[in-house]
């Protein structure tokens, strides 16, 4: 079996499992946001359940509309905050403590290789960086697992994407998922598990590996995975023992030779420029270079996708010494409170403040039209997110295209889509 197939066998008490197999599996944590938590608890309750079936296995992170933008949005916290008093949740993150879910759940060593986690949320697969299988499901699904610990599935088909060669200067994870989306377009994976691997994927650094995971949803996956290595097991070794529920062991799966796959792609990565994708899909990524001169009016760096630590240090190595365009507001969002005192203990704030961008406290905020960073209509916007649909990021007749930290940094400096080898030298 590959590995996706062999944690899906693990959780649900089999040997083995096939794709197109429906399952029900135990889940070893369940996720869920102030945007659809609430919806989550309210079935549960209308359901009659009582009682969670473990505290531990739940995680509640406001990090959507927070800090509340109104009045909407403190019920919908206030709602999860009721909800992890009255059951004790182990895993709810207030304001102040709390980051972009999919950057603090690994961070916390709440979610971890070879499990089975589940979140209201679609990049949710973001921790199949881990070597976890990991997915998004609806508000109903996270409130039945909130209730009874399992969850049920169809077991995919899995499609392995093999990476060769050497990556460029300033080229990194999210690159290889813009190429990836747009070699094979947002539906070329559909419920299937997306494998990465080849020597490339071993030589990036866990943060990158969290990036490429993240979208795979973008191309319509299931789940992303990457079979853990030594790198896995050091970053493990370390955020793991944060982990508030210790009732049982991680454990570190791999394919096995000769594994069955739907599909298998290959590219040489080598010649590959950073990417840019143009609006309304993450699948028009071509290189940056494509982009030069497009003016911009706002860009932003953060989000679940690329607000780790070294997404900031990347954007203010390019940064440094430089302000940014007139004209062009530049947002900084960094994934949790721990990245936020990093980057601020570092001295990147002090960068990013003197290039005369704006920091946020840890928030999705614009990647989702939702606050602190809104377009009006024909605006135009680069940004680290992971989507570009029309409407994402405010008015139907703005426009957002999509980067790396790097490509970002250097284009808030130009006001205009910009290659950081243009502004660093």
């Amino acid at each position: 079996m590959n590995i996706t197939e062999k944690i899906l066998a693990a959780h649900c008490g089999k040997e083995s499992v096939s794709p197109g197999e429906y399952i029900v599996a135990d889940v070893d944590m369940c996720l869920g946001n102030d945007v659809t938590a609430p919806i989550a608890i309210d079935e549960f309750r209308k359901a009659g359940f009582k009682k969670v079936h473990n505290k531990d296995h739940i995680s509640l992170v406001p990090d959507h509309f927070t800090p509340n933008k109104d009045i909407k949005a403190a019920l919908l916290s206030k709602t999860l905050r009721d909800f992890a008093g009255e059951h004790d949740i182990t895993n709810y993150f207030e304001v102040g403590r709390v980051g972009i879910e999919h950057v603090l759940l690994p961070e916390q060593g709440i979610v971890g290789p070879g499990e089975l986690i589940i979140g209201a949320d679609s990049h949710t697969c973001t921790y199949g960086a881990l070597g976890a299988f990991s997915t998004g499901v609806g508000s109903t699904d996270l409130a039945a697992c909130m209730a009874t610990g399992k969850v049920w599935l169809r077991v995919p088909q899995s499609i392995k994407f093999t990476f060769i060669g050497v990556l460029p200067r300033w080229v990194g994870g999210k690159d290889l998922i813009l190429h990836t989306i747009g070699q094979i377009g947002v539906d070329g994976a559909l419920y299937k598990a997306m494998e990465f691997c080849g020597p490339v994927i071993e030589g990036l650094p866990m943060d990158d590996r969290f990036t490429i995971c993240n979208m795979a949803i973008e191309a319509g996956g299931k789940s992303g995975i990457i079979v853990p290595d030594e790198k896995t097991q050091t970053y493990w070794k370390k955020h793991g023992e944060r982990r508030r529920h210790s009732d049982e062991s991680v454990r570190f799966f791999e394919s096995d030779p000769g594994a069955g796959y739907e599909m298998t792609y290959e590219w040489d990565v080598s010649s590959l420029q950073p990417q840019v994708a143009a609006p309304f899909l993450p699948s028009n990524s071509k290189p940056v270079n494509e982009f030069r001169n497009k003016k911009i009016d706002q860009v932003v760096i953060g989000s679940c996708t690329n607000g780790r630590i070294s997404d900031l240090r990347l954007a203010a190595e390019v940064m440094k010494g430089h302000q940014t365009a007139p004209g062009v507001r530049t947002l900084i969002f960094p994934g949790s409170q721990e990245v936020y005192r990093t980057a601020m203990d570092e001295g990147l704030f002090d960068v990013f403040l003197d290039a005369q961008c704006a920091i946020s406290t840890p928030t999705c905020g614009p990647c989702l039209g939702g606050h602190m960073g809104i377009l009006a209509a024909g605006e135009r916007a680069l940004s680290t997110t992971n989507r570009n649909f029309r409407g994402r990021m405010g008015d139907p007749e703005s426009e957002v295209y999509l980067c790396n930290p790097a490509v970002a940094a250097a284009s808030a400096v130009t006001g205009t889509i910009t290659h950081p080898e243009d502004v660093s030298a």
